[in-house]
């Protein structure tokens, strides 16, 4: 009796050893089948990832006039070179103009002629003029000025004229909106509207073209500036007056040079390009990228 109950417990006993070595096994297929799972990654994380790693990479930097026509090229250009990540960053002409001299960006946007002490300090840089760009004067569009002058602009900036009534509109202090100093389109505003001379200490500087407009639409009695291609229905823009005639900023008036406040667009490199961004630049030159280019409001070369 004794003997049959010593070997029923062995039994058991064998049993239970079996039975724990099995689920030990399944869970441990389990876990395994955990780790092991692929994880599916955003297809553009993906691709910038691979991109990245072999160094099919182009990165652009600078002007947030230039941005807009930059992002949209590029992001044609990846269409068919999916094998290609092309990052674009604004920051200014300024930050362009020094990423690329420095190297830190392939290339450099500026919506303004380098200056001198740039081209002394970055004897490498290479212009490369992708388009051409007016400058558009804005106005909040319950306050539809008829025209101004470019002197009447000259000294609404310099805090000569401070109401709106002494330049043919209503009886309303001047709210002054303007760029801040890394911008290329304050340095050419500086330059071919100021005549170099100080901007009023008042003005509101922003830095960018986009936050210039939205606060020109949020403002009743602002005026601002900025580039054709942020020009759209939210803000009123005004005329300019030039010997009598009134010429609104656009493709056709800045083309034929009536438009008086236009300036070059460019892309800068340090040295000549790559092949890479050679492509890059010929793609634009195409008639793709010149259909980005009208549809954005510049004009192509």
């Amino acid at each position: 009796m004794k003997n049959s109950s010593a070997a029923l417990l062995v039994t058991i006993l064998i049993i239970f050893l079996l039975f724990s070595v099995l689920i030990a096994g399944c869970t441990g297929n389990s876990g395994s089948s955990k780790v092991s799972t692929t994880t599916i990654e955003n297809p553009v994380k993906a691709a910038s990832a691979k991109a990245s790693a072999s160094g099919n990479v182009i990165s652009i930097a600078g002007s947030t006039t230039v941005l807009p026509i930059a992002a949209l090229v590029a992001e044609e250009y990846m269409d068919i070179n999916p094998d290609l990540d092309i990052q674009v960053n604004g920051g200014g002409s300024g930050a362009g103009v020094q990423s690329a001299g420095t190297g830190t960006a392939m290339i450099g946007m500026a919506s303004r002629d380098l200056k001198d002490e740039e081209k002394q300090k970055y004897p490498e840089l290479v212009e490369h003029q992708i388009a051409i760009d007016g400058i558009a004067i804005i106005t909040h569009s319950s306050n539809p000025i008829p025209s101004l002058t470019i002197e009447q602009i000259k000294k609404i900036y310099d805090g000569t004229t401070v109401n709106w009534k002494d330049v043919g509109g209503e009886n309303a202090a001047i709210v002054v909106v303007g760029r801040d100093s890394a911008s290329g389109t304050r340095e050419f505003f500086y330059t071919d509207v100021m005549n170099k001379e100080d901007f009023v200490s008042t003005q509101l500087e922003k830095n960018s073209n986009g936050a210039v407009k939205q606060t020109v639409s949020q403002t009743k009695t602002a005026i601002g500036y900025v580039g054709l291609g942020y020009v759209d229905e939210t803000i009123h823009v005004v005329p300019l007056s030039v010997d009598g005639e009134r010429i609104s900023p656009g493709i056709e008036t800045v083309k034929a040079g009536t438009y008086p406040i236009a300036r070059s667009l460019l892309f800068l490199t340090k040295g000549q390009p790559s092949v890479q961004v050679a492509n890059f630049f010929e793609f634009l030159k195409g008639p793709k990228g010149k259909q980005i280019i009208i549809e954005e409001g510049f004009i192509p070369l």
